[in-house]
């Protein structure tokens, strides 16, 4: 075992299995009967790990973006990023749209993507302009 946590889960199984009262036990160990009842509920002999945490991540998302599809999206990143063009979600979006891919993922989603692969870093170097001049307004007063 390897820390205190998981030698009181066994400690505290020990002592309700011998027949010791929930609240004995309990008060002692400063924990609350659900605890107690979750652990002993959890001993099993024929298990000699039944004392660790167990994870509580679902064992499947059905609503996550499909693989294929998150690949597609860094390709299509990697294309517009190197052809110097925009490469942020919403131009992700109207490639994915134009290649026909079907569910389509939301552009919070094309973001989340980006980001969890790393990919959100800016463009480097300085603004160069166009040379298209802005509109003038009138100054109606001073």
């Amino acid at each position: 075992m390897s820390n205190e946590i998981e030698q009181e889960r066994v400690l505290a199984v020990q002592r309700f299995l011998t027949g010791e009262k929930p609240a004995v036990i309990c008060a002692s160990l400063g924990r609350s009967r659900a605890w107690l009842y979750k652990w002993a509920q959890r001993f099993r002999p024929d298990d000699p790990a039944w004392w660790q945490a167990q994870s509580r991540q679902p064992l499947r998302s059905p609503q996550r973006t499909k693989a294929t599809v998150e690949e597609l999206v860094k390709l299509v990143r990697l294309r517009l990023y190197n052809a110097g063009l925009f490469c942020g979600a919403q131009a992700i979006w109207w490639e994915l749209d134009e290649l026909g891919v079907r569910p389509l993922p939301s552009v919070r989603n094309i973001n989340r993507m980006l980001s969890r692969h790393g990919l959100t870093q800016r463009r480097t170097g300085r603004y160069v302009p166009k040379g298209k001049p802005y509109p003038k307004l009138p100054a109606g007063f001073p």
